[in-house]
């Protein structure tokens, strides 16, 4: 029997690990699943528990309104200590790279716990590309024990930092098992909060919220945003908006009061995939939406000068259009006008797997146990 703690605390942590918590509980006889949160965002994690319905065991509930990365570093670390002690788990698991990923695998490593890294070997090799997601996952990488890399160039990127290939899993992303699963939900568009969002006009989805974009390159992607608009008055625009100070300011001040773009509030993670099924073009600075969007059938312009997701780019899924005003006006404009590019993009094999991530994790993870 190998207890296996689950830890994480964002709501793109809370989706991808969803999948893998749920094949965990299918195998009781080998494992004892026990599941910590850290509430690094607090609301946004509460709906993803509540719509895989997942229950914690353990809940740190550590977000602080304004608190430093330092701040929720040493946070994650002072808390998740008991923790571990009272749990004396075989394996913790972590996703990705957010700071509860980083100080998890650092508490985990104090206590000689093995660390399994799920969607490990993803790389920019700009430390500041993004901030502070690279560094994490690379601190996350240099501590693990397991890796579950989503494809081959993952894969290739820890072999070259001297990985032992026996401890690498080719997986897939868990983000699709989630998207999958989510997607066949039923769900009524006219009650929710996109009630408001036409349906007979084709929708072009907006997400922008990275750190490093904030600033002088936030404002050159709402002025692309504004000009797209202006353009094309036949589309619906629609940009849940983050809550960040960063985010709201230059997107009022930009983009309220034009008529065919719809400011609307954060969404849960079900309406978000509706939006996404239903959309024509997503614009983007996410990381996760590089992966899911494909998935079905969109077209991804990625607003970031880098991207740890190349794979997108070369299977044709996904094109890099910087936080550029012109460019990203031109690219779009490329797929609104030009329905062989579009269709290009819209129909080009989704790297990112076929939905099986996380049993292929959990199989892996007990294979190994079983040879260790």
């Amino acid at each position: 029997m190998q207890t296996v703690l689950s830890i994480f605390g964002t709501r793109p942590e809370a989706i991808k690990m969803a999948p893998v918590v749920q094949q965990l509980a299918k195998h009781p006889e080998e494992i004892k699943s026990v599941i910590c949160v850290t509430a690094q965002h607090r609301q946004m994690l509460d709906q993803v528990l509540s719509l895989f319905n997942i229950r914690p065991d353990f809940d740190l509930d550590l977000m602080r309104p304004d608190q430093s990365l330092s701040q929720l570093t040493a946070s994650i670390i002072n808390q998740l200590d008991p923790v571990m002690k009272d749990i004396h788990p075989d394996w913790i698991l972590v996703q990705g790279d957010t700071t509860t990923v980083m100080a998890a695998s650092l508490v985990a490593l104090y206590h000689k716990v093995k660390i399994g890294h799920v969607e490990a070997g993803l790389r920019t090799h700009d430390k500041y590309q993004p901030f502070p997601e690279e560094i994490n996952r690379r601190l996350t990488d240099v501590m693990a024990d397991l890796f579950f890399a989503p494809t081959d160039w993952s894969r290739r990127n820890l072999l070259q930092e001297g990985i032992d290939d026996g401890r690498i899993c080719i997986t897939g992303n868990t983000s699709i098992d989630a998207l999958r699963q989510i997607a066949s939900m039923p769900y009524a568009w006219q009650s929710g909060p996109l009630a408001e969002i036409p349906q007979d006009r084709k929708i072009i989805l907006i997400t922008a919220h990275r750190r490093e974009n904030f600033g002088a390159p936030f404002i050159e992607i709402c002025q692309a945003i504004r000009d797209l608009t202006l353009n094309y008055p036949q589309y619906s625009f629609v940009y849940p908006v983050h809550l960040n100070p960063n985010v709201q300011k230059p997107v009022q001040e930009t983009l309220s009061g034009i008529k065919n773009i719809y400011l609307i509030k954060p969404l849960d993670y079900q309406p978000m995939v509706q939006l996404m099924a239903k959309c024509h073009l997503v614009l983007t600075d996410s990381g996760g939406i590089q992966e899911e969007a494909p998935s079905l059938g969109k077209p991804v312009l990625v607003m970031r000068e880098t991207t740890e997701r190349p794979e997108a780019v070369e299977a044709g899924v996904a094109r890099l259009v910087g936080a550029n005003r012109q460019k990203i006006v031109e690219q779009t404009r490329l797929l609104l006008e030009d329905s062989i590019e579009y269709d290009r993009m819209a129909h080009a094999v989704n790297p990112f797997g076929d939905g099986t991530a996380a049993q292929k994790i959990v199989n892996s993870l007990l294979e190994f146990s079983r040879d260790a």
